[in-house]
């Protein structure tokens, strides 16, 4: 689960760098080639993959099969894999503090 982690946090970076204000092509690359490594793809699929971010650099205009990797990435994740990486709690977990309350100590 702790590589599951990881990618999560990669790829929520990469869609932050993809929508934001600053869209740097280089930490895109990194992104998709971190991701890349953590999911242990074959070498030929990580060069295709750069051959994408070279033609996107070229035409200024990020490649859709970058984006359908990256998508196709994420819907692989677990959802609470991806919660854990974004910060959001558990019910559970929040029922817990609250349980953990007294309504004498307020």
């Amino acid at each position: 689960m702790g590589g599951e982690v990881f990618q999560a946090q990669v790829l929520k970076n990469f869609f932050d760098a993809v929508t934001g204000t600053d869209r740097n092509l280089t930490r895109i690359t990194m992104c998709v080639v971190t991701l890349a490594k953590l999911r242990l793809e074959p070498p030929d699929k990580l060069s295709s993959l750069l051959e994408q971010i070279r033609k996107s650099k070229q035409q200024k205009e990020l490649s859709v099969d970058i984006l359908d990797y990256m998508c196709d990435s994420a819907i692989d994740l677990e959802m609470n894999v991806v919660q854990t990486a974004y910060g959001v709690k558990e019910i559970k977990e929040i029922v817990e503090d609250f349980r953990g309350i007294s309504l004498d100590s307020l």
